[in-house]
């Protein structure tokens, strides 16, 4: 009886974060505060950080899920130090899930050909496309030297909510026109 009354939240919570997408001028602004709170966590990212290729960021991933699950969030790839594409990250689950959450995702491509393995796609698959290392933070922010090879190395980070998941595995992201 409450399921159709809780997939109808679920559908507006991600519908209203989906329908107010932000401007280029925003994710620009949120992108440079997701990297100044992960370097703020750990030395060892900002040392990644640096060494990236490209960096992909999302400062702002929404996920909710009762039973039936999303995430949604919007974000940009940077190049040098500056953003040089926009991108969603979506994904769907079904399962034992209840809650929702807000998180931020981070992306370094510490290859050329991963870099240029993810640019050239039309979508890229976590997990298909790429293997995606997820890093965890060790004491005094230290992350470990097997993650730190990886091509891939993914950052989340930031959870607010009653939702945790640290996986990107099965997210789609997709460019946008921004």
């Amino acid at each position: 009886m409450f399921k159709p009354v809780w997939l109808l939240m679920l559908g507006c919570l991600l519908f209203s974060a989906t329908s107010q997408a932000a401007s280029k001028v925003e994710i620009d602004i949120y992108v440079q505060e997701a990297l100044a709170e992960l370097h703020k966590q750990s030395p060892a990212a900002r040392e990644l950080t640096a060494r990236a290729k490209g960096i992909l960021v999302f400062p702002k991933v929404y996920k909710a899920g009762f039973w039936v699950g999303g995430e949604y969030g919007e974000g940009a790839l940077r190049i040098g130090g500056t953003n040089v594409g926009y991108y969603n990250i979506a994904s769907a689950s079904l399962g034992l899930q209840l809650g929702a959450q807000i998180k931020s995702q981070i992306l370094l491509f510490m290859t050329d050909r991963a870099l240029n393995k993810f640019r050239n796609s039309d979508g890229w698959e976590a997990g298909v496309d790429g293997s995606v290392a997820i890093a965890t933070f060790g004491a005094g922010g230290e992350i470990d030297t097997q993650t730190a090879q990886q091509p891939i190395i993914g950052f989340i980070f930031s959870n607010k909510g009653l939702m945790y998941n640290l996986t990107i595995e099965g997210s789609k992201i997709t460019p946008i026109k921004r």
